[in-house]
């Protein structure tokens, strides 16, 4: 393993290059994720990703951290471009904003895999391969969940709700909120979504979210957030205002969520191992190298969690 590092403006962003001498590695692959001391997630799966790299010896990574900003990540995605790297891994701060990026990697005979969350269909030809979960299958499941609490509680027919999103122009938040959006009215069609406001994937930021929706809707009977990260900051909210009785439904479920679910405060979720992302995502870009038929939209399964069959379930690590 070795370290350097590299300065763009004031900001120091740490490469790490792993594997054996890049003689010996057979490919070079470069990775730029999205934001990894955002939450848990991120960072459970920027060191699973590490570990993999590390123990692979085909593979020799650069491993780049966006931190949120998408010009710094088109930044990152041109160095890879001029380091002639094999392949390009993305995790997109913004969905859109890297497509220009994209096309540079793509025109520069190098081959781009999204990961975790997919770019804007309008750069869907300059990437080989999305390895990572279907969010519009999280969202709808996460619909289901909060329907079927609703009927077992007869409240399917006037139950009101809020939803906090995650961060605006991300594709992950875009796409569970369509599909929680789009499938709820097909399973609980009287159930009115009242607001949505985006909690950025951030705890703090959700519970003040949280706390305003409290002070304008005197009745809540649920909340869908995009993350449990987001739901417990929801459900500390509730919890400090005295508002008993609210079902709280999340997407990729933390350990926060799962043990809040243990104490019958957090009703369900979607189980999503960041492990498993950032492993998939790897073996999707040797794959591609090798020449192997990798389909276009490389999911695995998210299935659903509640508190009737968490024990089905490991606790998350992250």
């Amino acid at each position: 393993m070795k370290l350097s590092a590299l300065f763009a403006g004031t900001a120091a962003i740490a490469v790490l290059a792993f594997g054996g001498a890049a003689s010996a590695a057979q490919y070079k692959i470069g990775i730029t994720q999205n934001n990894v001391g955002v939450d848990s997630y991120q960072t459970t799966y920027d060191k699973a990703f590490t570990e993999a790299a590390k123990a692979n010896d085909k593979v020799e990574a650069v491993v780049l951290d966006a931190g949120g900003d998408v010009s710094r990540q088109i930044a990152q995605i041109e160095d890879l471009i001029q380091q002639n790297v094999n392949a390009i891994i993305i995790w997109p701060t913004n969905g859109e904003a890297v497509i220009p990026a994209v096309r540079k990697a793509y025109k520069a005979g190098i081959p781009v895999i999204v990961t975790n969350s997919n770019i804007a269909k309008e750069g869907f030809d300059f990437v080989k391969s999305f390895s990572g979960p279907d969010n519009i299958t999280q969202g709808s499941r996460a619909a289901e969940i909060m329907c079927d609490k609703f009927k077992d509680m007869g409240i399917a027919d006037t139950a009101k709700i809020v939803q906090i999103s995650g961060q605006p122009g991300y594709t992950t938040a875009i796409e569970r909120a369509k599909g929680f959006e789009d499938r709820l009215p097909e399973v609980c069609p009287k159930v009115q979504l009242m607001e949505t406001q985006p909690g950025d994937w951030n705890r703090e930021k959700s519970q003040k979210v949280m706390e305003a929706f409290l002070v304008k809707y005197d009745h809540i009977d649920g909340v869908y957030a995009g993350d449990d990260n987001m739901g417990v900051g929801a459900l500390n909210a509730a919890k400090a205002a005295g508002r008993d009785g609210i079902i709280f439904v999340g997407a990729t479920n933390f350990a926060v969520g799962y043990e809040a679910m243990e104490r019958g405060e957090y009703w369900g979720s979607i189980y999503q191992s960041p492990v498993d992302d950032a492993k998939a995502a790897l073996q999707t870009a040797i794959d591609v190298l090798d020449g192997k038929d990798v389909p276009f939209l490389n999911y695995f399964d998210t299935p659903k969690i509640t508190q009737d069959n968490m024990k089905d379930f490991t606790k998350p690590v992250f």
